[in-house]
């Protein structure tokens, strides 16, 4: 038996890992009932509301041999719903997700049938997917279609919530008081909007009805399971559950299994409604249980053992959800089944004190024996975080399999201090997603798409023109000849950034409204706060805090462009604009001379060289004015973020030669980590490099290190690890992560799959299986530095 796994647990997780992801039509086959039914009869919020009840109604019950935490999105493990109302997929997207070799989803002739003579024709014409993309300007298509940005709403809704503790303090039927109450003082004389809040109440009312029937429907699903179990211990087990499901989601829960509970049939719920980009997460989870685990372990009702087992339980069930499935671009940019839930551990109290407990450690262990993708497990470490328990997450990820990832809790709690968040607020918030912080439970902070930095200097060196579109995209700021100094070559960059933000701003206006107007989420809106009191939903601005995001994407690739070009044509002279423009032309090809001193001999990023440095603060002060500050439609304003996920891949494939000497269609840097290969000078050297950026104007930035098995062992190898974890933090960094394996093995796992199946790496803000990226991703992670301590 593998430690700390018993034969329970070892069947569920061979289950969650072994059953092929397919597509479930079940959600989109009642959708569509539900809008045959109440469309045009209700009031939107209502439609949406009564299209939630209908769902949980009559989606088909799953209770797993064995489990102990009931409640699937689909029929069964790994069975992905669809949201027809957002996208519905042409015959050939199910073609395409039924055959690809990554990240497919198995589809039946039955499923083809259901698809083409009952979902397409309803939503065809309906879904948002149309409407967005039928309201975009053609500039913004131009832009899409050119991989200067991507938009994260044109296949998912709006995401990244998170739960804070008032769901383990109130049941739904405590909610659905609140709103009666909210309901009952609504001013039909005074207030203009009265009207609309009353529709968004009664939205939210409907939708606790939901979930609170869904748990009776499982209690009584388990108790006729119960009565037909042989089995004396099974048996029991299943009325438990049941006792369970009579008190949750309907009150709040009095013991740890309720709690656990609880929250699932939240994240069901959530993820059931709208398929949010990403799935709803926890939050501070260890916080959130331990009231319960403190409890039940005084009065002897629950071991340890007995606790991890629950907790390993819903480790399985985050598994056995697959993102829902994606196609064309938005693929591309995150190209993976993990869908983002990211658990939270550690930090400090609403108080401001240590807020690591024996929960915290529980979940490390839980972590550490399943090895799971999904949920995304995350340590958040401030200053008062003891050196245990810093020292065991960094044992755990020097195991290489990419997780925990490690967050700088103080750092995090100023971000959120300089955008405008109360000191509690900021103390109870935390990362979501890859590293995008928020507070949890009160704020609404969505991500709208990534920016393709390093093109838009492409597009600056030749006249706003993209050579892969073959369009007039940019402004025409000159030819790359044209600029006399690297200032005036800079100027125009930011120009050009500018007039790009400014056009994925105006969509964003646009996309924001209609899904305000067109697909409120009454349900996610009454756990966060101020939804209710304001009588507005989530999509609308109804949270307390609301911040919409822009991803920047490759500033290590940028920053060393800009380099490559300030050093070698206008500082050394070592070649003209015109040599190396022609040696980009031809992807370096027979100029072997200015390719070596691009790639070899130009101060880069990552080195702790200020010349460098430097330019990577310039590149990033103008991303960071050009978003920072703006307004949104829902109230609030907008902040910047570094990440990737896999879309510094795809960026990558829709440029040329970079004048860093990267090649064309190559990747590009992910998060704030160096160009692969160009930091040389040891991981202190980036750490120092990358604190050069300021974070802490940021909602996020995510930093990758690579490091072979032999550096981190032992004893020393491992306070190596912590050490550099510390450091970084006192220097203001946000997030650090580490794949821990050597590049023979990445090697011999490309060339030999079928032997590597349980191979997992860090990718960017999430772990995955090796076999199952991209050939383009892979030799990207191969390439990146291994390094060693001095």
């Amino acid at each position: 038996m593998e430690r700390g796994m018993n034969e329970r647990i070892r069947k569920l997780r061979r289950q969650s890992v072994t059953v092929e992801p397919t597509i479930s039509l079940e959600r989109a086959l009642l959708v569509t009932e539900a809008y045959e039914k109440y469309h045009g009869t209700v009031e939107t919020p209502v439609l949406r509301a009564l299209t939630f009840k209908h769902i949980l109604e009559n989606k088909t019950l799953c209770i797993n041999e064995g489990e102990l935490i009931v409640g699937e999105k689909g029929e069964g493990p790994q069975s992905a719903p669809t949201y027809p109302e957002l996208c519905c997929h042409t015959l050939e997207d199910f073609a395409i997700m039924n055959n690809r070799e990554k990240i497919s989803f198995k589809t039946n002739d039955q499923d083809r049938k259901i698809q083409e003579e009952r979902i397409i024709p309803y939503w065809q014409n309906r879904s948002l997917r149309k409407a967005i993309f039928g309201h975009m300007s053609p500039e913004w298509v131009d832009c899409y279609e050119s991989g200067i940005f991507t938009e994260f709403m044109e296949q998912r809704s709006p995401g990244h919530t998170v739960g804070d503790g008032k769901i383990y303090q109130k049941g739904f039927l405590d909610f659905k008081q609140d709103i009666q109450k909210a309901l009952d003082t609504l001013d039909f004389l005074n207030d203009e909007q009265a009207y609309e809040k009353k529709s968004q109440l009664e939205a939210m009312k409907i939708s606790c009805e939901a979930i609170i029937r869904f748990g009776q429907r499982y209690a009584q699903y388990a108790r006729e399971l119960a009565e037909k179990e042989k089995d004396p211990g099974r048996k029991a087990e299943l009325l438990t559950i049941a006792a369970n499901c009579d008190v949750v989601p309907a009150r709040k829960p009095e013991t740890f299994a309720q709690a656990i509970q609880m929250y699932w049939f939240v994240h069901i719920g959530v993820t059931t409604e709208l398929n949010n980009w990403d799935s709803f997460s926890p939050g501070r989870l260890d916080q959130h249980l331990h009231p319960f685990y403190t409890k039940e372990m005084e009065a002897g009702t629950l071991t340890e053992d007995q606790a991890k087992e629950l907790l390993q339980c819903l480790w399985i069930k985050f598994n056995n959800q697959p993102a829902p499935p994606k196609v064309g671009i938005t693929l591309k940019e995150s190209g993976t089944y993990t869908d983002f839930a990211n658990i939270n551990s550690g930090g400090v109290k609403p108080d401001g004190s240590d807020g690591v407990n024996d929960v915290t450690y529980l979940i490390l262990d839980t972590m550490d024996e399943l090895k799971l993708l999904q949920p995304s497990s995350n340590v958040q470490i401030s200053r008062k975080s003891p050196h245990r328990f810093v020292k065991r997450a960094c044992e755990i990820s020097r195991k290489g399999w990419g997780q925990p990832a490690m967050y700088n809790t103080d750092a995090i709690i100023q971000e959120l201090l300089r955008a405008g968040k109360d000191i509690v607020d900021a103390r109870e918030g935390g990362a979501s997603g890859c590293v995008e912080t928020g507070a949890f439970g009160k704020e609404a902070y969505i991500l709208t798409g990534y920016l393709n930095l390093p093109k838009i200097l492409e597009l600056t060196l030749n006249n706003g023109f993209d050579q892969f579109l073959g369009k007039q995209l940019g402004l025409q700021t000159g030819h790359a000849t044209d600029y006399l100094s690297y200032e005036a070559l800079f100027e125009a960059f930011t120009r050009q950034l500018q007039y790009f933000v400014d056009i994925k701003i105006k969509g964003n206006h646009i996309i924001e409204k209609i899904y305000a107007t067109q697909m409120p989420c009454p349900f996610l809106s009454v756990i966060i706060n101020d939804c209710i009191e304001k009588g507005m939903d989530y999509n609308a601005g109804g949270a307390r805090y609301n911040t919409s995001y822009i991803q920047g994407v490759g500033i290590g690739t940028l920053t060393d462009c800009l380099s490559a070009l300030r050093y070698n044509v206008f500082e050394q002279k070592r070649f003209t604009m015109q040599e190396l423009m022609a040696a980009m032309e031809a992807n370096f090809v027979g100029y072997d001379y200015i390719h070596n001193l691009v790639l070899n001999k130009t101060p880069k990023y990552g080195n702790d060289d200020d010349a460098a440095d430097q330019l990577m603060v310039d590149a990033f002060n103008a991303f960071y004015h050009s978003v920072n500050g703006r307004r949104n439609m829902r109230g609030g304003t907008y902040r910047i973020d570094m990440l990737p996920t896999t879309c510094h891949v795809y960026f990558g494939s829709v440029m040329g030669a970079s004048p860093n000497g990267r090649l064309a269609a190559k990747p590009l840097s992910e998060g704030i980590s160096p160009e692969q290969g160009s930091d040389r000078q040891g991981p202190t050297a980036v750490i120092k490099s990358a604190a050069k950026m300021d974070h802490l104007r940021t909602g996020g930035t995510l930093l990758n290190q690579k490091f072979s098995p032999a550096v981190v062992a032992g004893d020393e190898g491992l306070e190596n690890m912590v050490s550099l974890v510390r450091t970084y933090f006192t220097m203001d960094g946000h997030h650090i992560q580490f794949n821990v394996i050597d590049r023979k093995t990445l090697l011999e796992a490309q060339k030999r799959p079928e032997e590597y199946k349980d191979l997992i790496v860090r990718v960017a803000g999430y772990s995955d299986y090796f076999h199952n990226l991209s050939k383009e991703l892979q030799d990207e992670i191969i390439a990146r530095t291994e390094q060693k301590f001095n």
